[in-house]
């Protein structure tokens, strides 16, 4: 088990942001959009090497739910409908310290591959 774990885990009012404070006082504050685009579920990774998926229009993307998962992790829902992202405290913390360039590299992706952060237009 983690020597690091969570003292609380807020969402913001507009459901875009969530608020992670650690047991040793380091606090990160983690977009929505980026927790849905990097989410640790099989969905987004894949099921082995070089099967992850990039996730095109999640912009506007909100936080519907914090299921607690354990003792170690919680499970985030989102507006869309996705679901299946167990993240692991270890994981929250890595993203509150390197997501900037994690999703530097999302978005290098995302223009690699012709798509976009903004959902299709009807």
């Amino acid at each position: 088990m983690s020597d690091i774990w969570p003292t609380e885990l807020r969402v913001s009012k507009d459901r875009r942001v969530l608020n992670v404070t650690f047991n040793d006082g380091q606090a990160y504050s983690l977009a929505a959009e980026m927790l849905r685009v990097l989410s640790p579920s099989a969905e987004v990774q894949g099921h082995g090497p070089g099967q992850k998926v990039t996730v095109p229009g999640k912009r506007n993307v909100g936080i519907g739910s914090l299921i607690p998962t354990g003792n170690y992790a919680v499970r985030i829902g989102f507006e869309d409908g996705h679901n299946s992202g167990i993240f692991t405290w270890t994981y929250l913390r890595e993203l509150g310290e390197d997501g900037e360039r994690l999703f530097a590299d999302y978005e290098r992706e995302l223009t690699e591959k012709g798509l976009s952060r903004d959902p299709p237009q009807r």
